[in-house]
């Protein structure tokens, strides 16, 4: 089974059928969760920005971390997505970028970077589509209330996934993922990983 393939916002709601109709489906998508070594799976996703991002086009020759936190706005997921944003110089000159993806809907998305100043692109995956494509598992939603420029908010994700954290090599090829991450802990495990990569 190849993960080859671009997963377009236009095929997300007949993918999120497809996989929630039935257990044998569920069971599946489990075997469908990426090891190091095994070939990344294109992917593309509606961004904070509203425009589409798509990994194939992003990636161009360099090292891509893609991170799956559970909900925008939270503590762990701020200190986590924070750390990458003073961390992505570095990342930078080490010829990686950084892309995050939950849940959340767009307007949650822009909430979260604009109230951090985050300057790396993060996905709305509200079907589980890239989750799925990468093995993440994903739980019911939720909402939270927030108060973003003096105002409170309602944030509602439509799904929640699993705190995961994936390297994908400049060959396309996984060579570092993560499951019990601490998000304090997860982009030095990353800047980390990356440079025993660059050296070898």
């Amino acid at each position: 089974m190849t993960f080859n393939r671009v997963l377009s916002v236009a095929a997300v709601a007949v993918l999120a059928l497809g996989f929630a109709s039935s257990p044998a489906a569920a069971q599946e998508a489990e075997l469908r969760s990426l090891e190091v070594g095994d070939v990344a799976p294109d992917f593309s996703g509606l961004a904070d920005n509203g425009e589409i991002w798509n990994s194939k086009e992003q990636r161009n020759g360099k090292i891509l971390v893609v991170y799956f936190y559970p909900a925008a706005m939270t503590a762990g997921c701020t200190t986590q997505a924070c750390l990458f944003r003073d961390n992505r110089t570095k990342l930078l000159e080490m010829g990686a970028e950084v892309v995050g993806v939950s849940g959340d809907r767009v307007a949650n998305l822009k909430a979260f970077k604009g109230t951090n100043r985050l300057n790396f692109p993060l996905l709305s995956d509200t079907a589980g589509v890239i989750a799925r494509a990468f093995g993440v598992p994903t739980r019911e939603g939720g909402s939270i209330t927030r108060e973003v420029n003096g105002e409170e908010i309602t944030l509602t994700r439509d799904l929640t996934t699993a705190r995961w954290t994936f390297i994908i090599g400049r060959d396309g090829r996984i060579v570092y993922k993560a499951t019990d991450v601490d998000p304090a802990g997860d982009p030095a495990e990353v800047i980390a990983a990356i440079e025993r990569l660059n050296q070898g």
